[in-house]
């Protein structure tokens, strides 16, 4: 955490967090755009009352919010809309790091292997196999079973418009633990305690999913796996683990969907 200290005191010293919060929320996830203004005024203004260093931190990541809340978050595979999406989300990592790249210890450092390998964080992985699939079989089959269609596919099955879907669903599941876990946790980590700055990103990871495709009762789901993904990060300081992990999702999530659209689909690659 950060050394320099903030004007604000008790309840306060959380008033900015909680006002960036709730405009990630409104504006990315609900688009009230009117609404979460009057907010992000406050996160603003709250933020003359922090010390210089603090502020920048804060900054940085509302620049991230702030690209998000324009970009268009959804599920098209239109080649100009991925074109698009995809500037935002490069630019959603860029800037922060940019931002803060001259700040002292190193904030967002995209490490990818730990210093050591902790066997729980081997072992939480491995269980995230079985986990992964009961999960995601629960939540399209049973609770939601309307979100598969969030995503689009054509009435017969084509390899090249699954192969894009693919290939999207991973590289987007890169990217969330990039941003979220990357530069979101870390951002908020250096300014709060591990048990505040696990459920603040936690707040930005469900709203900015909620806004892609995660509808229904998927965004209780996905707060949880955030939480568990801010703390396997916080004990590795590493993103290969949440990577592995999200990846493992990712997989069981793009075989459910294609399963919704083409039940009798049966090839290879396809449980």
């Amino acid at each position: 955490m950060l050394k320099q200290t903030s004007s604000l005191k008790g309840f306060w010293l959380y008033v900015p967090l909680i006002a960036l919060l709730i405009t990630v929320v409104l504006w990315v996830a609900l688009e009230l755009f009117l609404l979460g203004s009057i907010f992000a005024a406050i996160f603003i203004i709250s933020l003359l009352f922090e010390s210089p260093k603090r502020r920048l931190y804060y900054l940085a990541l509302f620049s991230s919010i702030a690209v998000l809340t324009i970009a268009p978050i959804n599920t098209d595979v239109n080649p100009s809309h991925v074109a698009i999406l995809f500037t935002a989300f490069v630019a959603a990592l860029v800037l922060p790091t940019v931002i803060l790249w001259r700040e002292k210890p190193k904030v967002i450092d995209f490490r990818l292997f730990p210093k050591h390998i902790d066997w729980v964080d081997v072992l939480y992985t491995v269980i995230s196999i079985p986990l992964a699939w009961a999960v995601i079989s629960l939540y399209f089959r049973v609770i939601s079973p309307e979100v598969p269609f969030n995503w689009t596919l054509g009435a017969e099955p084509n390899n090249g418009e699954l192969f894009g879907l693919f290939m999207g669903i991973n590289g987007v599941g890169i990217w969330d633990e990039l941003f979220f876990i990357n530069v979101s946790y870390a951002i908020i980590r250096a300014l709060f305690p591990f048990k505040v700055a696990n459920p603040a990103q936690a707040v930005i990871y469900t709203g900015i999913l909620w806004d892609m495709a995660f509808r229904g009762t998927g965004f209780f789901l996905v707060y949880i796996f955030a939480i568990t993904q801010g703390a396997m990060y916080e004990r590795s300081k590493a993103l290969i683990w949440v990577l592995i992990v999200h990846l493992i999702v990712d997989y069981f999530l793009f075989q459910m969907i294609v399963n919704t659209y083409y039940p009798n689909l049966k090839v290879w690659w396809h449980l």
